[in-house]
């Protein structure tokens, strides 16, 4: 499997991203998750629409929760937007931590089981086999418009940036 060559680290340590990393202007790969309900999610579930695409390494860091939640308030005043968090963890965790902390208007879906996600759009950590915290925005042509790969794990991704870019697609 191919790495790429992005540099992300996780506490100062470099770690290793595999698969090919999706890029500004190309277009999105259609992939395949699991839903909290164990059923089969495909971003091509959502043409049509903006999508933002929220990968973070897992529910159960502080980081992530922070990431979810503020995707979670910002998704009702998004009109034609549908926003997908993504992570590595098991469906059973993801509903848990959906029910506990109220996340309701996202889309949260497991990439546990094939990775698909994780190795098409190069987010995949070789290490500990979850994904890299980052955003990727894809307008609804499908084509990729924004992507920021967070440098160090432990770091919120730009919010801000993300959502102004998105404000310009709708």
């Amino acid at each position: 499997m191919k790495r790429n060559s992005n540099v992300v680290t996780v506490g100062g340590n470099p770690v290793t991203l595999m698969g090919k990393m999706i890029k500004t202007g190309s277009h999105a790969k259609n992939f395949i998750a699991v839903g909290m309900d164990m059923k089969p999610v495909k971003l091509s579930d959502y043409q049509g629409k903006v999508r933002i695409i929220s990968s973070m390494p897992s529910v159960d860091t502080d980081v992530c929760a922070a990431q979810s939640r503020r995707f979670n308030l910002e998704a009702s005043k998004l009109e034609n937007v549908q926003i997908i968090a993504i992570s590595c963890d098991l469906p059973f965790a993801l509903r848990r931590f959906c029910a506990a902390e109220g996340i309701d208007k996202i889309v949260t879906i497991s990439d546990h089981k094939e990775t698909d996600f994780g190795i098409k759009y190069g987010f995949l950590i070789e290490e500990s086999r979850t994904l890299a915290r980052g955003v990727i925005i894809i307008d609804q042509y499908d084509m990729v418009r924004y992507v920021e790969v967070v440098k160090e794990i432990g770091n919120e991704p730009d919010y801000d940036a993300a959502l102004e870019y998105v404000k310009k697609l709708v």
